[in-house]
């Protein structure tokens, strides 16, 4: 059975969830603040977080971060605030996903099991290390190197990579990338593909040579060798 904590201060609300993840057999925690779901979170093994980010006490992209610092476990957003930079500081602080308030439970069930879905997948991958020229990804520690050097990615920059280096020479358009990403049920805007696309240049390019991600304008992205 898989156990799922839920953080969500608003009492009817986190009940109404409860108890309907537990409905689909699943193991809820729960906790109505942010250092009550923090000790939680670090305290004990879950398979996936439901975090509100407007908590009391620690609010929720702090409470994502300090996860994050230390744990990989799957976190996804809960808030009323919807705006693609809202989204975006939420992707950045950690989270897997990002679904704004209010929503059906349908769609909230619908992104668990992607997550649990990629997780799987990613479990019976038979990649142990991705390669491409001198830039090289372990999947297993999760460590980028360029040559010898490593380089530090963010949660979205190492999966956009992953996804792009899994698929050399195959053209991946920005909808393939959003799903593989942030998932196929992710609420973000399409630019923001773009924007990353650019961040992870940034960190892995050499300055005046071709980039290691090639642009087929109207199309998408490669990684070609």
């Amino acid at each position: 059975m898989k156990r799922i904590l839920l953080i969500e201060d608003e009492k009817n609300l986190s009940r109404f969830i409860e108890l309907e993840l537990q409905h689909e057999s699943f193991s809820v925690g729960t906790a109505s603040n942010g250092q009550d779901g923090l000790q939680l979170a670090m305290k004990d093994y879950w398979d996936l977080i439901l975090l509100d980010r407007m908590l009391p006490g620690i609010d929720g992209l702090e409470v994502c971060r300090q996860i994050r610092a230390h744990r990989k476990t799957p976190i996804i957003m809960i808030t009323a605030k919807d705006r693609i930079a809202d989204r975006v500081e939420g992707l950045d602080s950690g989270a897997d996903d990002y679904i704004p308030k209010p929503f059906a439970i349908e769609e909230l069930l619908a992104r668990i099991r992607v997550v649990f879905r990629r997780q799987e997948e990613h479990d019976e991958s038979p990649f142990v290390q991705l390669v491409f020229k001198d830039l090289s990804i372990n999947l297993d520690s999760r460590i980028v190197k360029k040559g010898a050097a490593e380089i530090e990615l963010t949660k979205r920059e190492y999966a956009l990579l992953v996804a792009l280096m899994e698929n050399t020479n195959r053209v991946l358009s920005r909808e393939m990338l959003l799903n593989k990403v942030w998932g196929y049920d992710a609420v973000v805007d399409m630019n923001v593909v773009d924007g990353y696309v650019r961040y992870l240049r940034k960190k892995i390019d050499t300055p005046g040579q071709d980039s290691y991600i090639q642009t087929l304008r109207g199309i998408g992205y490669v990684m070609r060798k």
